[in-house]
Order: structure tokens, then C-alpha cells, then sequence
């Protein structure tokens, strides 16, 4: 089978966003990167999707081979297939949020703002992939400018970890005060809500931070699990905030929803092994429950 090359795009006038049917099930839109371990990345959203009882689509910005023990390889998308996938997503199904994750280079980023103004959709959750797990920058100072000045105001809400909220604001977060002042200073660039992720932090609880557009800040704390399994958390967190949104979920309790589901999976999943490195979440929680676990 020959590869069928994407059509050209048609005219401005003739895009169209997909009015839903009834019945219909709630829409969400993962555009990010593929695992082929299934812990993060696209795998990983539509596990949550599933979970939480949504439809999921995927619009896929890399392929990547990777394992629990790291990444071997990645393949880039071009960007004009990256537009294809949401093109056809959107003037056939429609979404009703969109879950934004790791955007590669400035021409993805852009083509995805364009999608996103384009279609006029109002719910979208930035996770901005820039930082591993293990210190490591994943994008270029480029791309992450073009982030900030071509996503930051479209989205509903930003998601960095401490790291990436350190690396955008250049400066190290070490306290939850410090998180505080970062949020704001984000809030700044242009993003209207900001959820920084504390789990970098040492201590035995787990705080976030979470700064609305009204000003107001809330501290979301709950106790560390301990677990050799945190691969993938970062991507199921946006993701389940972006499920609860596209369901009418107001952000505030969406984004407490999210974090009760991540915790949840964590927990579920906490003595599972999975591969011989950092194992995944237990999305469904289903296989604890049907003892295959025990």
C-alpha cells in the first residue's frame, strides 16, 4: 500500500467545526506525541479518556520508541500532516476540549494555534512538554517562545511541572512560595489559569499550586505515594483535567476531579511492575479489581 498523501487544505471559508449530533459522546482531542511503552503521551491520554468516559482522538506530533527505560528514538510529524489529523478531526467529529502536549518545533506549534483560533475552541489544556524526568531539555528555546506567544493565550489552562515553570520564568522553584510568584509571573505571559505540578518538591506531601484568572490562588496538597511508577503522571493529569472540562466541569473542581483520578491511578498501580524501569499509572484501576493484581 502506497502512503496516501494529506489533501490540500480547503479554502478559509469552507472550514467548518463539526456541529455535534444527539447522542453524541463528549469529544476530547489529544494532540501530542506517541509512547510505544503506552505510559505517556497519546497512549496514556486515551487511557484517560476512556476512563473517565469520553470519546478520545488523537492528533499525533511524534512517534517515538521508547520503553520504561527511556527513549530510543523519535520521528517528528510534519507539520502539514500534524494540521491534516486536526483538520479531519475536527470538520467531521467536532471536539469539545482539546489536550495539548509535546510540540516539537515552532512550525507545530503554530500550526496548532492556527487550528485552535480556526475552529474557535474555548477548552484547551496545555501540558508544555519541555523538561524529562531527568533534567534534560526536550525543545528548543525557539519552540518554547513560540509557546508561549502563540499557545499561551489560547489555552483554558497551562500545566508545567516545576521544572518547566523554572525554565520558562528562568529561575529555580524550590518552595511553594516560589510557585506562588511563578504562577503570577506566567499568568503575566499570557496564560489565563496556571497549574504548577509540585511532585519535584522533597517532603512527604505533594502540593500544587493553581492560579486562576480571577487572581485568586488555591494549594492542592495530598499525601506522596510511594511508587516506582510515575511515568506518564504529567500527561494523565491534562488529560483528565481536559475530560472534565469537555464535560462541563468549571475549571477549579475540574482540575481537583483531575488530580483525584491521578491519584487514584497511582495509587492503583503503585506495586505493579510493568518493564524493568519507571513503570505507568493503572489508568482503568480495573486490574486491581479483578485481582489479576494480587
Amino acid at each position: 500500500m502506497t502512503d496516501a498523501h494529506p489533501a490540500s487544505h480547503p479554502a478559509p471559508s469552507s472550514y467548518v467545526l463539526a456541529a455535534p449530533r444527539h447522542p453524541h459522546y463528549v469529544r476530547v482531542l489529544s494532540i501530542a506525541g506517541s509512547d510505544s511503552g503506552g505510559g505517556a503521551g497519546i497512549q496514556a491520554d486515551l487511557k484517560t479518556f476512556s476512563a473517565l468516559g469520553c470519546y478520545g482522538m488523537t492528533a499525533i506530533t511524534a512517534i517515538t520508541a521508547q520503553n520504561t527505560q527511556g527513549v530510543r528514538a523519535i520521528h517528528g510529524i510534519p507539520a502539514a500532516m500534524l494540521g491534516a489529523q486536526i483538520d479531519a478531526v475536527m470538520q467531521d467529529i467536532g471536539v469539545d476540549a482539546v489536550k495539548i502536549g509535546m510540540l516539537s518545533t515552532p512550525d507545530a506549534v503554530r500550526v496548532v494555534a492556527d487550528s485552535i483560533r480556526r475552529y474557535g475552541v474555548t477548552q484547551v489544556v496545555l501540558d508544555p512538554v519541555m523538561v524529562a524526568t531527568s533534567g534534560d531539555r526536550l525543545i528548543a528555546e525557539e519552540t518554547a517562545q513560540a509557546l508561549v506567544q502563540e499557545l499561551f493565550p489560547l489555552a483554558s489552562l497551562i500545566t508545567p511541572n516545576l521544572d518547566e515553570a523554572g525554565w520558562l520564568i528562568q529561575q529555580t522553584l524550590s518552595t511553594t512560595e516560589a510557585m506562588q510568584a511563578a504562577a503570577q509571573r506566567l499568568q503575566a505571559m499570557g496564560a489565563a489559569n496556571v497549574l504548577i505540578k509540585g511532585g519535584h518538591l522533597p517532603g512527604d506531601e505533594v502540593v500544587d499550586v493553581l492560579l486562576l484568572q480571577d487572581g485568586s490562588t488555591r494549594q492542592l496538597a495530598s499525601p506522596r505515594i510511594a511508587t516506582h511508577n510515575g511515568h506518564g503522571t504529567g500527561c494523565t493529569l491534562s488529560s483528565a483535567i481536559a475530560a472534565y472540562l469537555a464535560q462541563g466541569v468549571a475549571l477549579p473542581e475540574a482540575v481537583q476531579a483531575g488530580r483525584n483520578y491521578i491519584l487514584g491511578a497511582i495509587a492503583a498501580g503503585a506495586h505493579v511492575y510493568t518493564g524493568q524501569g519507571q513503570g505507568p499509572l493503572n489508568h482503568g484501576f480495573a486490574p486491581c479489581v479483578q485481582r489479576v493484581c494480587a
